[in-house]
């Protein structure tokens, strides 16, 4: 398990873009406001972290409006869940191996 963690994805390193994921990969789509409640954070530090996992295609985005005011939702795309169910699986893996030599 030496290269344990060139393993892991890089992207998230991050605690709060772990946390965007952990949120998003478990529901259909959730608002901007949703998750910077959840997450307990500004709106510049959270959509800072939604631009990286973007980048990626991570997450996808979908802007509506409900009567004049805008909504932002986001999703996990079929390609984030994959690659955070990776970095989880990685994880499980280093601790299991570690804790069943102990």
């Amino acid at each position: 398990m030496n290269n344990f963690i060139h393993k892991l994805n890089k992207v998230f390193d991050n605690r709060i873009r772990l946390g965007i994921m952990s949120i998003l990969v478990v529901n259909d789509w959730v608002e901007f406001k949703e998750l910077k409640n959840l997450l307990d954070l500004t709106d510049g530090n959270l959509a800072s972290h939604i631009t990286n996992l973007e980048k990626e295609s991570y997450i996808e985005f979908k802007k509506e409006f409900v009567g004049k005011r805008p909504k932002t939702s986001y999703k996990a795309t079929s390609q984030g869940k994959q690659a955070f169910e990776n970095h989880l699986a990685v994880l499980e893996s280093f601790i299991k191996n570690n804790t069943e030599n102990k």
